[in-house]
């Protein structure tokens, strides 16, 4: 009788702020509704490798990873789970978790997008301005 592999991983469930990025990628159903489901979701915020222990944990701030892309363009990358990071930033060993929509009310009035889950199928990247307008909400 063959013994079935613990090699195999059960898949990860898809999380609320997953299913509103493929309906935005997809551009299917409500996008309004899914913009609102993704700025009220938390998202695992990568610390930046200067940052130090005092920055990385304030709970005032928070301390963006700025990745420059090759056409030049500055980009944050964040993430709806561990496996997203991890799979286009296996190195990350320091996170915070942080409610979408608060971090965009807080975005820098500077030129600097914002990527969601930027390796997977489901991916969305915003400028500024539709970081700001599309995803901020007030801050209590």
């Amino acid at each position: 009788m063959d013994t079935p592999s613990n090699d195999i991983t059960a898949p990860e469930p898809v999380t609320p702020a997953q299913e509103a990025l493929t309906t935005i990628a997809l551009n299917t159903g409500d996008s309004r509704g899914a913009l609102d489901t993704l700025a009220d979701s938390e998202v695992l915020v990568p610390v930046p490798d200067d940052a130090s222990e005092e920055d990385a944990y304030d709970p005032t701030a928070v301390a963006l990873p700025v990745l420059e892309q090759p056409s030049g363009e500055q980009v944050v990358p964040v993430f709806t789970t561990e496996v997203e990071m991890a799979d286009l930033l296996p190195f990350v060993s320091r996170y915070r978790v942080v409610p979408l929509g608060a971090l965009a009310s807080q975005w820098p009035d500077i030129d600097l997008s914002l990527t969601i889950d930027a390796s997977s199928p489901h991916g969305l990247t915003l400028d500024s301005e539709d970081v700001r307008t599309l995803l901020a909400r007030p801050q209590d």
